[in-house]
């Protein structure tokens, strides 16, 4: 991306506070720190943003959210620094030892029967084509992550860094340096252990050469000179064995920390509950004799009931759901807001989020450039939002669309469009055809069985006939405040004094609509026609709807 496509500085960049920008400033930081105070570009050729993925289940929310989350601030800092190259790793912890068969994933005696194999270890269960459990679920991360557009180079464990790859070098070379340091980090990660898992606790691993499993045994002997640690086996067999090319397997809070040193990572950041965790990786580079990545640790979801979400527990709300009824950009925008706070993740959301979005890319082209990075469009577009994703209709009106026209028909639904916004087509508004399905689908699933109509009382009766005879007499095609002036009219020369105005609306949508809010009524009748609307509203004083509910 290209800052000045924006107008957007240098000067700009480093004095915006936002929090994207304030993480970038902590990656300019360690830079500084690790070259005398200078902001230059690393050894390595590259400012690394890294991602971690656990392929033991199929990815998340929380990744989507990790790797979404990191691309911003990995944007802030490229406007920040145009001069120095960036790269984002998708790191797949596809070596970790299988410890527990998901519930969610088909052929689980299988599975079963290979507890403690190394992920890529572990027959697929899936009808695909991969060789392994775990690549299948990288392929799964890989489309994932490409549906979105993310920029990534993605890292197996496995096949990129322990037994051979890309990175093999540097992490053989880290395992060797920990090997020397086995009892200093070792006492790193004590303190937060409880007393069985002390006893027995290194940072290795090792791999059975008998089994093939990822054990978790005490190291009897460690021989930096030779680069072999000492360990029993799995049939009881005294084993000496080198700690590179595949033969261990580093403990996960050590691994973390092995990934960091190995590839110089930047910037990382992590959920609340690893804090603790990635306090002890950063002290075990320290160790090593580096400095630990950058990166905050942000906030878990929660569920309507403010209660953790849980993959096991089916509680809250998955991306797959979000994803079936709202664009992604919307989710964008939702794991843009406050990511240091809880946040409740449920249906209920969906239409303010996908709003509130589409209120952002509006107001995008037309901000200074400085108000240009408090918005979450410019993170979400990587600085430009394309003309593609403008829409004239809002996702609150388009619900309130399907509501009363009463069908799932886009093509139906793209009429009233067309009256609204003459210039709109599903081809020359593809973000707004988009939204046409979801809201279809939102609504189906969750206004419709909510629906409940009432019937109105004497005032809202003859205040709503007096709507629809002003209605009457006007044109289509007027500007939505036309008519919103005369649903204010009407409310007013029934009795409606000014603090009870908002009743009056909601005595609209309850009446008409079977539900208790919606959009501004005028952008409504604009939207659905004078004439529609006015049978509406007649439909609903003839006790059509309040029947039917």
């Amino acid at each position: 991306m290209n800052a000045n496509s924006t107008n957007v500085t240098s000067d700009i960049a480093n004095a915006c506070r936002t929090w994207a920008f304030e993480e970038a400033k902590q990656v300019v930081k360690r830079l500084r720190a690790m070259n005398r105070g200078q902001i230059v570009t690393p050894e390595k050729g590259y400012v690394l943003f890294e991602t971690g993925y656990g392929p033991s289940g199929l990815p998340h929310i929380g990744t989507f959210g990790e790797v979404c989350r990191t691309s911003m601030v990995k944007l802030a800092f490229e406007t920040m620094h145009p001069e120095i190259p960036t790269k984002l790793i998708a790191f797949s912890d596809d070596m970790d030892g299988f410890r527990k068969v998901p519930i969610n994933v088909p052929n689980q005696d299988m599975l079963a029967e290979h507890l403690g194999m190394p992920l890529t270890k572990v027959p697929n269960p899936f009808d695909s084509e991969y060789e392994s459990y775990a690549h299948h679920n990288n392929a799964q991360l890989r489309a994932f992550l490409d549906q979105f557009g993310f920029d990534y180079e993605f890292v197996s464990s496995t096949d990129d860094c322990y037994t051979g790859g890309k990175y093999n070098a540097q992490f053989n070379a880290t395992l060797l340096k920990m090997l020397e340091k086995h009892e200093e980090i070792k006492q790193a990660v004590l303190p937060i252990l409880g007393e069985e898992r002390a006893a027995t606790y290194s940072p290795f691993l090792p791999v059975s050469p008998s089994t093939g499993k990822v054990l978790q045994v005490p190291i009897l002997e460690t021989n930096a000179a030779a680069g072999t640690i000492v360990f029993e086996d799995e049939d009881g067999t005294k084993v000496e064995q080198e700690v590179i090319d595949g033969k261990v397997k580093a403990q996960w809070r050590a691994d973390w920390a092995l990934r960091w040193f190995a590839l110089d990572v930047d910037y990382e950041m992590a959920g609340k509950d690893l804090v603790s965790s990635a306090d002890i990786a950063a002290d075990i580079v320290k160790i090593l004799g580096s400095r630990g990545a950058a990166g905050f640790r942000y906030e878990l979801f929660l569920d309507e009931e403010g209660k953790k979400i849980s993959k096991s527990k089916g509680n809250g709300l998955s991306m797959e759901e979000w994803l079936t009824y709202a664009p992604h950009e919307s989710l964008s925008y939702y794991m843009f807001q406050r990511p240091t706070t809880a946040k409740k993740l449920y249906f209920d959301i969906i239409p303010k989020a996908v709003d509130e979005y589409i209120q952002f890319v509006e107001k995008l082209p037309e901000q200074e450039p400085n108000k240009k990075l408090d918005n979450p469009a410019w993170y979400i577009h990587n600085g430009s939002v394309p003309n593609s994703q403008h829409t004239p209709i809002s996702f609150a009106l388009l619900l309130n669309l399907v509501n009363a026209s009463n069908t799932d028909d886009p093509k139906v639904l793209w009429k009233f469009i067309k009256s609204y916004a003459p210039d709109a087509t599903p081809e020359s508004a593809p973000f707004l055809d988009r939204l046409v399905g979801y809201a279809i689908r939102y609504y189906k699933d969750f206004v419709l069985p909510e629906k409940q109509y009432r019937a109105p009382d004497s005032r809202e009766t003859k205040t709503l006939e007096a709507l629809a005879s002003k209605l009457e007499s006007m044109d289509n095609g007027l500007e939505a405040e036309d008519y919103m002036t005369e649903v204010f009219s009407a409310g007013k020369e029934n009795g409606y004094e000014k603090d009870e105005l908002r009743d009056w609306f909601k005595a609209i949508y309850e009446v008409c609509l079977g539900q208790s809010q919606g959009p501004r009524f005028g952008s409504f009748i604009k939207l659905y026609g004078v004439k529609d609307t006015t049978a509406l509203i007649r439909d609903a004083l003839n006790g059509k709807f309040a029947k039917a509910a």
